[in-house]
């Protein structure tokens, strides 16, 4: 039995699972991408020139670790070089496109932030603030349960038991908590300077205004002045405050839900209007999409699912395996209700009857017709809230024709059909924290947390006589230094300060 306690912390601080599944497919698409310019722009970092650092050559040096550099480190000849950096990226990529789906999640997610870390250890001189943020936040998605909506794993779970909406643990806390280290870093950085009424990125994109970086539309924004000046302070109210509103105990899905809005809108305001690298920006939003609360799904629910995806019925044939996986991922990845019923057809005379007729899959429409092949398949997806449009393509006659002569032959070679699903098991789990799994990552939220506040009082050992904080901070955090190696092993040594505390006055 649940705790009163902790249901009213899960209310308040708990994470949606479909939220989490936004991240998933967000951040595998923008590892997707980063894979792909890596290669394309380096040529798979070999050679000293292309990226590898001769430092890093060895599996592991000082907490910095490379799987990539394993080749070089044994004296490969380069040809093997180059086909073990091929391997390194295949499996990197392999792993993604899992994640993305949301197939055998877990795993594949331990496996795509192994390689993504070791693929920056290969390449330290082509790591930016994307990268950090990514390999955060892939860290602390190794813990969460973000397979458990929009996902194969889903799709073919067999557990009775429905998923909850929203989930606690000690992995969504770190999560939570270090989504606010990156923004509110810079202000603990920049107290008793000029933090009152901007943040560096305001002031990064007023300076821009004087220089070659803004493009016609933000020409268009800022030479307007007063939505120049809205826009700033716009910028630095919700770069102050969203932080914080992230943790608001007091109408808790309110405050997160505007804080999700104004972030996303801060970033992508920067990223339109701006003509600079914009994956950052792009990533932002993503990592922002983790905390859409369970308040504003509900309310798209209402609204999506009307009478006609309430009343659809799948009808599939009971000896065919292949048949029944399918049916399970068109629900799910077309964002159907999860209460729409598969079926078999022979539970149904009528429909076992109509299957056998025109040989196909039978959907049942909210107002009792039917639905076959091809057809069948339009009319599904034109119930989905995302992807119905389209159905209108799937409906053009010459792809229908096609269509139903592609259906026909998988309906005829069923076995065949089997073994492209025959990797895909049903299985059963239920989704709840686990206290191991929760002692984990909250031990290294606390080792991470004060090895990055031990940092920040580098900064003043030349100082003969550092703030009272100061001294207080380094005396608590002197310990963990010896800890060291594991926050490098896990790639998280890197500084939180993402947004410099101020901008360069160098206008040249």
């Amino acid at each position: 039995m649940v705790a009163p306690w902790f249901k009213f912390l899960e209310r308040r601080y708990g994470l949606d699972l479909r939220s989490l599944a936004l991240l998933r497919m967000g951040l595998a698409l923008v590892m997707l991408g980063d894979l792909w310019a890596r290669v394309h722009g380096s040529g798979y970092g070999m050679g000293h020139g292309g990226g590898a650092t001769a430092g890093l050559g060895n599996l592991w040096q000082s907490g910095y670790w490379s799987i990539h550099g394993l080749a070089g480190s044994v004296g490969m000849p380069l040809a093997w070089q180059v086909v073990w950096q091929i391997v390194c990226y295949a499996i990197a990529t392999c792993a993604t496109l899992l994640m993305l789906v949301g197939y055998r999640t877990r795993w594949a997610t331990i496996i795509a932030w192994g390689m993504l870390v070791s693929l920056h250890n290969h390449q330290p001189q082509l790591v930016y603030a994307t990268d950090e943020v990514l390999r955060t936040m892939l860290f602390w998605a190794m813990f969460l349960p973000w397979g458990s909506a929009y996902s194969v794993d889903q799709a073919l779970n067999t557990s009775p038991q429905s998923p909850p909406k929203q989930i606690l643990s000690g992995a969504t806390l770190a999560l939570m908590a270090q989504q606010f280290y990156i923004y509110a870093a810079p202000m603990i950085y920049e107290v008793g300077a000029n933090w009152a009424g901007t943040t560096a990125v305001a002031i990064g994109s007023e300076i821009d205004l004087t220089g070659h970086h803004v493009n016609a539309l933000g020409r268009i924004l800022f030479n307007f002045p007063p939505s120049l000046f809205l826009f700033l302070y716009f910028l630095a109210t919700v770069f102050f405050l969203g932080p914080f509103l992230l943790w608001s105990p007091i109408r808790a899905s309110r405050c997160r839900l505007m804080a999700v809005v104004g972030f996303i809108a801060c970033h992508g305001t920067i990223a339109l209007t701006l003509d600079l690298e914009n994956t950052f920006h792009v990533l932002s939003c993503i990592t922002w999409l983790a905390f859409i609360p369970t308040l504003a799904w509900e309310g798209w629910r209402r609204r999506a699912f009307t009478p006609k995806q309430l009343g659809l019925k799948i009808y599939y044939d009971a000896d065919c395996g292949f048949c029944k996986k399918v049916v399970h991922l068109l629900r799910t990845f077309l964002l159907l209700p999860g209460q729409v019923p598969l079926q078999t057809a022979q539970s149904d005379p009528v429909i076992q009857t109509a299957m056998e007729a025109h040989n196909s899959w039978v959907i049942v429409d909210w107002q009792d017709g039917h639905h076959y092949k091809w057809h069948g398949i339009a009319y599904v997806v034109s119930l989905s809230p995302v992807l119905w449009p389209l159905a209108r393509v799937l409906r053009w006659s010459p792809l229908m024709a096609l269509g139903n002569r592609l259906y026909e032959t998988i309906a005829n070679n069923r076995q065949v059909a089997g073994n492209f699903t025959k990797p895909f098991k049903f299985r059963s789990f239920t989704v709840r924290p686990t206290g191991r799994l929760s002692l984990v990552s909250l031990t290294m939220l606390l080792v991470i947390s004060l090895w990055h506040l031990r940092s920040m009082t580098v900064y003043f050992d030349g100082v003969d006589q550092p703030p009272r904080a100061i001294m207080v901070l380094q005396r608590l955090t002197d310990g963990v230094q010896p800890l060291g190696p594991l926050v490098k092993a896990a790639g998280l040594d890197r500084s939180w300060v993402i947004y410099p505390p101020l901008p360069p006055q160098d206008k040249g």
